[in-house]
């Protein structure tokens, strides 16, 4: 069903309460695979909600759309004891849980701030909001009373009925009427029967609707196992402990309509109900805004009119007298950043590089496409001349393929974090943040955790985690293919067959977050009009990923922190004060023989992209005389484009060997010795043909 169709679904059942692998290590019903369940089950409706966290929802969202479900968006909050930013040992280590599902965009903005405040404000133990700010952020919402940690489901858990009575009105009167509604679980628990018989009396008395739910955690009655496995590791358990936290039985999966039917014969308004919840939510992301910084120019004009000023300063600092095709080339750049309307991009991104040059913060000369960028060049974003080097500015930016731009720029390491701040002064702290990323279980280290959980001896584990290769991308499934050993260990050791079936379930499972080592983000508004934030190590974070943000429009860069560049400013420094010599890297003309021997002689020990073995060894079998070899040898000695090395040093060594399938290839071709190296010389050969 698409979100934004109205028609009635048939009266089945929707699961309202689901927790995906983004509970972390706690939820098992991986996105993609609870999405294909659903469709199996013809379920038109279906809706995440995490413990405390959104991490999940615009993946969630994405991978529902596609099999054509409805997406619900929502999250299981934790309630505070008392006020969220109370912190007793005594009184507040334990909080509630309330589902909170949004109707529409307020409701989902709503959402977001109610997350964020929860880490950003009420973090103890979990991430906790209060009544007051449950409050204050209720429009467009509705509430579930969640499951036995519920606040009112706690108070009829201890025969405080009247208690209970007392929270569900008053969260009927936050929500309003049919908003609020009390949530009836049934997973076979002796405590939830007895919860249910008051709900239902409770919901007699108010007039608070019921709902039915499955406190969903892996989608098939087998995955309990797994999922039990996963708990050890959040917890840090082993399996065999008695006294650790532990599901009670293997009812917590993604039930069919039928199943919770029999579940409840005494309440099948409370499953019509799950269907009217569904119809009535209708949040749709957009993924065509753009949320760039307003950048104030000097008055009287506009961003188009200033970026074109400081452009054409630069072209004549940069060329001296430049000549009609580099103005030709400039103007159609800055047509095409007009046209997708990334001006305000470009003066961000120059404004914050000039401020650290301006403080002597070296700054890396380029990285990536953007360097093939002349308003880049011009601007001193880049310091490598896209012209010299026969640069595509449609590899940066291509008017066919509407995509935010990207550029990386390396800072210092050490005064990285100075520019991080001056960008926050400049336009808000609430509009600066740094990004998450999430660290998962990889093939070794889920085999290592698993086998910890079940006790297997450590020797064991060893000897089978070292069975799988160090490579990029590789899985258990792939080593298993690859290594005869494993493949055999595997077939003939039931143990080892058992510690590798599971780890396989957990493998790629996010198992952490932390905040990424380069990306920062920087809104037209405050953060939290458009995304959660989470708290890591006393820094704030987005709680979507460095993706997310972009195809929700949002400015990302990467502020990357390279040792080489400070090495590089102690060495300037040391040279001028013991040698009275300044030097100066942009009037340098990079043709030092003696630089290139000592490279051809190997040289390298601590050079940036010349150090590892393989490059030393590389580097002296090459022996470049030129900056063009090693910018070469640099792009070659990857995977996949090394199969190229051995007949680049013999067409350098012999160019008469060298042949060109055509003489319009030799000017392509001949800086890389008939090789084909760059994505620009595939392009360029494209064009040759025509």
């Amino acid at each position: 069903m698409d979100s934004r169709s109205n028609h009635s679904m048939p009266a089945a059942f929707v699961h309202l309460h689901l927790h995906t692998e983004y509970s972390l290590l706690d939820g098992f019903t991986t996105i993609h695979k609870v999405m294909d369940r659903a469709k199996e089950l013809d379920m038109e409706a279906i809706a995440i909600t995490d413990h405390g966290t959104m991490f999940g929802v615009v993946e969630f969202y994405k991978a529902a759309m596609k099999k054509g479900i409805k997406p619900i968006i929502g999250c299981e909050v934790y309630t505070a004891a008392r006020g969220m930013r109370d912190k007793d040992p005594n009184k507040d280590k334990y909080q509630g849980h309330l589902v909170l599902l949004a109707k529409d965009m307020e409701g989902y903005q709503n959402l977001i701030k109610l997350v964020s405040h929860s880490y950003l404000y009420g973090f103890y133990y979990k991430p906790r909001v209060d009544y007051e700010e449950l409050e204050k952020y209720s429009k467009g919402l509705i509430a579930l009373s969640s499951c036995l940690a519920g606040d009112i489901q706690q108070c009829l858990l201890n025969s405080q009925y009247a208690k209970a009575k007392e929270i569900a009105l008053k969260l009927q009167g936050i929500y309003g009427e049919n908003n609020f509604y009390l949530e009836l679980q049934d997973h076979g628990l002796q405590e939830q029967k007895e919860v249910n018989v008051q709900l239902v009396k409770l919901s007699k008395e108010t007039g608070i609707p019921l709902v039915a739910s499955n406190d969903v955690h892996y989608i098939h009655k087998e995955d309990a196992e797994a999922h039990d496995i996963l708990l050890c590791i959040q917890t840090g358990k082993i399996q065999e402990d008695q006294e650790r936290m532990k599901f009670p039985n293997d009812e917590f999966y993604l039930k069919t309509p039928q199943e919770m039917r029999e579940l409840f014969p005494y309440a099948q308004e409370a499953l019509a109900n799950t269907v009217k919840i569904a119809e009535r939510c209708n949040v749709e992301f957009d993924f065509n805004a753009i949320h760039l910084p307003q950048y104030d120019t000097p008055e009287g004009y506009s961003v188009q009119q200033y970026l074109k000023e400081l452009c054409y300063e630069g072209l004549n600092n940069r060329y001296h007298h430049p000549a009609q095709a580099l103005k030709d080339r400039l103007e159609y750049e800055l047509k095409v950043i007009e046209k997708m309307g990334y001006a305000e991009y470009f003066l961000i991104v120059w404004d914050f590089i000039k401020y650290a040059k301006d403080h002597h913060i070296p700054v890396g000369p380029g990285r990536g496409s953007a360097a093939g960028s002349i308003v880049a060049y011009t601007l001193g974003i880049t310091d490598i001349d896209p012209i010299r080097y026969n640069l595509i500015f449609e590899r940066f930016l291509n008017p066919e393929r509407i995509s935010m731009p990207d550029i990386d720029i390396d800072f210092c390491y050490e005064r990285r974090e100075e520019v991080i701040d001056y960008v926050k002064k400049k336009y808000g702290s609430e509009k600066v943040a740094q990004i998450i990323t999430f660290g998962t279980m990889a093939a070794r280290a889920a085999i290592r955790d698993v086998g910890r959980v079940i006790n297997m001896p450590y020797n064991k584990v060893d000897q089978i985690a070292k069975q799988i290769p160090f490579a990029i991308g590789m899985t258990i499934d792939k080593a298993l293919e690859v290594n005869p050993q494993l493949k055999q260990i595997y077939h003939e050791d039931e143990e080892a067959r058992y510690l590798i079936e599971i780890a396989k379930k957990l493998e790629g499972l996010p198992r952490h977050a932390s905040t990424h080592a380069a990306g920062v983000v920087i809104s037209k508004k405050a953060l939290d009009e458009y995304v959660p934030l989470y708290m890591h190590d006393k820094s704030v974070t987005t709680q979507f990923t460095m993706g997310n943000l972009e195809e929700l429009g949002l400015l990302k860069m990467d502020f990357l922190g390279l040792r080489t560049l400070t090495v590089i400013r102690d060495a300037i420094d040391l040279i001028e004060k013991n040698h009275d010599k300044k030097i100066d890297f942009s009037s340098c003309e990079y043709k030092d023989k003696k630089v290139f021997e000592i490279i051809s002689r190997g040289e390298t020990l601590g050079l940036f992209q010349l150090e590892s073995a393989g490059m030393i060894q590389f580097m002296k079998e090459l022996k470049p005389d030129s900056i063009e070899d090693i910018i070469a040898g640099i792009s070659l000695f990857r995977p996949g484009p090394m199969d190229s090395i051995p007949k680049y040093i013999a067409y350098k060594n012999d160019p008469s060997k060298i042949e060109y399938l055509h003489e319009k290839l030799k000017p392509i071709m001949e800086v890389t010795y008939g090789c084909l190296v760059y994505q620009e010389q595939v392009s360029a050969t494209r064009f040759a043909e025509r």
